[in-house]
């Protein structure tokens, strides 16, 4: 069983004006799907998930409760309305513990305030990794330390704590580099995603789904 759980109801009414009623009573309309199973439309208090929501993100394994049912499940996509900070809609995935499922899960660096002595710029050439894997080993995180990162120790995939686990496959080669430090003004690599401050690093934002 998961560490974090959520209840949700079935949902009955559909339709646009049904979902906007719904957004005005604090409920977020939603869906949940499974490999060969039909799509179930449910509903979930804006405040329940929320708190799921700020804790998991979409790469944690969460027990949802519906009709009496405990499922296995990531949340998979949330639709946010761009200007009023409103949730509009969610995607729930149901997992078979049994199957391997596949996923991106964001880099985090931390330790950045180690490094703010040297004169250098932080590149962060990877901010998320694919990896597949039985949902029982999806890793609640991948953390960076780059405490002790320098010019001549770029940080690799090999470096990553998940890196030799059996139990997940990682979708990169042992050397590719997740991050650099490069002395000010030098020239950036054309593979480079990101180059920020050492203090300044990006925050993965959600994905967006169109259905209601």
């Amino acid at each position: 069983m998961a560490a974090i759980k959520i209840q949700v109801e079935e949902r009955r009414g559909l339709g646009k004006n049904k979902a906007d009623k719904l957004r005005r009573n604090e409920i977020i309309p939603g869906v949940l799907y499974g490999k060969g199973e039909e799509a179930k439309h449910i509903q979930v208090n804006k405040r329940d998930f929320e708190r799921v929501y700020k804790i998991a993100g979409t790469t944690t394994l969460i027990d949802l409760e519906v009709g009496g049912d405990t499922l296995p499940v990531l949340i998979k996509e949330v639709q946010i309305h761009p200007f009023k900070n409103q949730y509009l809609h969610v995607d729930f995935q149901k997992l078979d513990m049994t199957e391997e499922v596949k996923l991106t899960i964001p880099i985090t660096l931390v330790g950045k305030e180690n490094i703010r002595d040297k004169d250098g710029t932080l590149v962060q050439q990877l901010d998320e990794i694919e990896i597949e894997c039985l949902p029982k080993y999806i890793p609640q995180a991948i953390e960076v330390d780059v405490s002790n990162i320098d010019f001549d120790r770029p940080i690799f995939v090999s470096d990553l704590e998940i890196f030799g686990d059996e139990n997940i496959t990682i979708f990169r080669e042992a050397d590719d580099v997740i991050v650099s430090l490069v002395e000010a003004g030098a020239p950036a690599e054309e593979e480079e995603e990101e180059v920020v401050d050492a203090g300044d690093v990006p925050v993965v934002g959600e994905e967006e789904s169109e259905e209601e």
